[in-house]
């Protein structure tokens, strides 16, 4: 990133320093709030602490080499490294580095759109022999899901509600088929994303242009439950419904108010989209209703490496996210594509190609 725009350069290789291993990047995706800093970072920087994208004193006037969703292999080991994982093991890595700097919103610490990167030795996680590549750089986002839905606290018999099947509504969607929570409600205006909704293991996706998914979620909410579903029988009888949440995953100002008028009363919103610009809701609308709104950044470094072992596993759907594959000469275009929610979903960038 050069003065807001995107170009392919060479600049000097990275040079590890105390129990930092160089890698090569062998594929990154390409993360929504990378597009936001493209658009924003003048903003952003503007903002100060406000924003939650920020990395070590970002400069606007000065290169940055983004992305921060990867898989990766060692190339060598800095000084005062263990060397436990040898040159030629591919690696995923939580993508914030032992002294605090963000790989990729870092001008110390370029990310995985450059072809060698620096990352802490203490936070590298082994890839499985058997999980490709492409799959094991979804990590990250997925692992993005995967604490919007530790967040909610789901009980069982919680009926959720996805608003929203970009990345990061699919990688929520994921997450709750991986924890057997459903059925899996998800909207979305996009045909392609309700389709790769579905695929990822949603039970029922709904076109909002058609058919209102508060009023549909209701419905399901009010089908009668049976023992088997672990539901507490006594208090959905009680209220006549199963407990709902609702996950707001668009980021978009004005989606949040909708949340808050179609909940049913005791929803529980968890907000994983990440708005850029001022909102306005009503709070009385969420007080009559006793709502219940838990905003979510990011992962632990848990959720992170469980996702890694998860996909490893088999037991987490992640193929379907991935829609494209480019090199360093396809980026800005790719950032363009990205920006029409029909053209393409996750796509990765691979330096090598």
């Amino acid at each position: 990133m050069r003065q807001g725009r995107l170009v392919v350069d060479e600049v000097p290789d990275p040079v590890p320093t105390s129990g930092e291993v160089l890698v090569r990047t062998l594929a990154c995706g390409i993360c929504g709030s990378d597009l936001h800093v493209l658009a924003n970072l003048d903003r952003m920087v503007a903002a100060g602490g406000r924003t939650p994208i920020l990395g070590d004193g970002l400069d606007p006037a000065r290169d940055l080499i983004m992305g921060h969703e990867f898989c990766a292999e060692v190339v060598a080991h800095g000084p005062d490294c263990l060397g436990t994982l040898g040159v030629g093991t591919r690696v995923c890595s939580f993508p914030v580095t032992a002294s605090g700097a963000a790989v990729g919103y870092s001008h110390t610490h370029p990310g995985g759109f450059g072809e060698l990167m620096l990352l802490s030795e203490r936070l590298l996680l082994p890839v499985p022999d058997e999980l490709p590549t492409e799959v094991a750089a979804l990590t990250e986002p997925l692992a993005v899901g995967r604490h919007a839905v530790e967040k909610a606290d789901l009980q069982p018999g919680d009926l959720p509600l996805v608003i929203g099947c970009g990345p990061i509504g699919l990688a929520v969607i994921a997450a709750l088929v991986h924890r057997g929570i459903g059925p899996v409600l998800a909207a979305d205006f996009s045909p392609a994303r309700r389709a790769l909704a579905e695929a990822l293991g949603a039970d029922e996706v709904i076109d909002p242009a058609l058919t209102s998914p508060y009023a549909r979620w209701r419905d399901v909410a009010r089908t009668p439950v049976t023992p088997a579903e672990g539901v507490d029988l006594v208090a959905a009888s009680r209220r006549g419904r199963r407990p709902g949440v609702v996950f707001e995953c668009v980021g978009v100002p004005g989606v949040l108010g909708a949340i808050f008028a179609g909940a049913m009363r005791g929803t529980r919103v968890v907000v994983a989209g990440v708005c850029m610009e001022p909102d306005r809701i009503e709070p009385m609308v969420a007080v009559e209703k006793e709502l219940n709104v838990q905003f979510v950044l990011g992962y632990s470094r848990a959720e992170f490496a469980d996702t890694l072992r998860a996909l490893g596993a088999g037991e987490l759907a992640a193929g379907p996210l991935v829609t494209n594959q480019v090199g360093l000469d396809g980026v800005a275009a790719a950032f363009a594509e990205l920006r029409d929610p029909e053209a393409q979903a996750k796509v990765l960038v691979e330096p090598w190609r």
